[in-house]
């Protein structure tokens, strides 16, 4: 049976690790609050942005582009949007989980995809699966700003132009509340769901030509989704984190409940037997 000295030291190393826990929820909250308002500022911009786009892919004239046009697949590109740090329940391992058993049933062999990854996690999940990387990020700050994976997103981009890729798609977590988050997979590349959008009743004016504003926005299209991904992954980071932080003060807080009522009991047990022991002893002298 432990004694009190250890029950008195378990009791108070529970308290130090729930005092940081608490903590790392009270800054995780925070972090999601900022993260949930970046990505809502930015949905405007990738709504006007394919709406333009859709106003021309729908349009009757000949203007083509080869990121709206579809071709055999034979090499696909996965950008996957992982954490660089752990304690976030299972924001990491179901993503990849998902990954794998996908990738799985859609390929015959490793050769025919490869990964552009985010995320120091995921990089060394993958790496340990001896998947093809293209490039990595890693380091990112709680509130990313494009120019931190403007690198990649062009090279994604490039890939596909140049035919080196025939299908680009992206993993992540989209956020649903701080207590879902749901593994979700969207294609990229080739820019196909413009059929689909609801056209509205304004006209453009192109200059110098349509073809011409397709060259220049279609890439910068591409390139939002997956900053878009990007954010709200972020906020899904945060949400996962923060309540696993939770959930870990309020085991913490059950732990210290329960090691106090052992601590009393054998405290009172341990008085018991002092006063057993003084009372035989008089009982002995008489």
């Amino acid at each position: 049976m432990a004694s009190l000295r250890d029950i008195k030291n378990r009791i108070n190393s529970v308290k130090k690790t729930k005092q940081i826990t608490k903590a790392m929820q009270m800054v995780s909250a925070s972090k999601l609050n900022r993260a949930q308002r970046h990505s809502q500022a930015y949905e405007p911009y990738t709504r006007k942005i394919k709406e333009v786009v859709a106003s021309i892919a729908a349009s009757k004239t000949d203007a083509t582009h080869p990121m709206l046009e579809e071709r055999p697949v034979q090499k696909t590109a996965y950008i996957m949007i992982f954490s660089d740090q752990g304690l976030a329940g299972g924001y990491n391992a179901s993503l990849f989980r998902s990954f794998m058993q996908t990738v799985e049933e859609r390929h015959s062999s490793k050769e025919e995809y490869g990964v552009i990854v985010i995320g120091r996690i995921g990089r060394d999940l993958l790496k340990r699966k001896d998947i093809t990387i293209f490039d990595e990020v890693t380091g990112l700050s709680d509130q990313p700003s494009f120019e931190d994976i403007k690198n990649i997103t062009r090279l994604a981009v490039d890939m596909y132009k140049d035919q080196a890729i025939d299908e680009l798609n992206i993993w992540y977590n989209h956020f649903v509340n701080p207590i879902q988050q749901d593994v979700t997979e969207k294609k990229i590349l080739p820019l196909t769901d413009f059929a689909e959008e609801d056209q509205s009743n304004q006209s453009y004016e192109y200059e110098p030509s349509e073809e011409a504003v397709l060259e220049q926005l279609l890439p910068q299209y591409a390139e939002s989704l997956i900053y878009g991904a990007l954010l709200d992954a972020k906020a899904s980071e945060f949400g996962a984190r923060m309540t696993a932080m939770s959930s870990a003060t309020d085991n913490a807080t059950g732990i210290i409940d329960e090691q106090t009522i052992v601590y009393n009991r054998a405290r009172q047990a341990a008085v018991t037997q002092e006063i057993t022991e003084i009372v035989g002893g008089a009982a002995a002298l008489e």
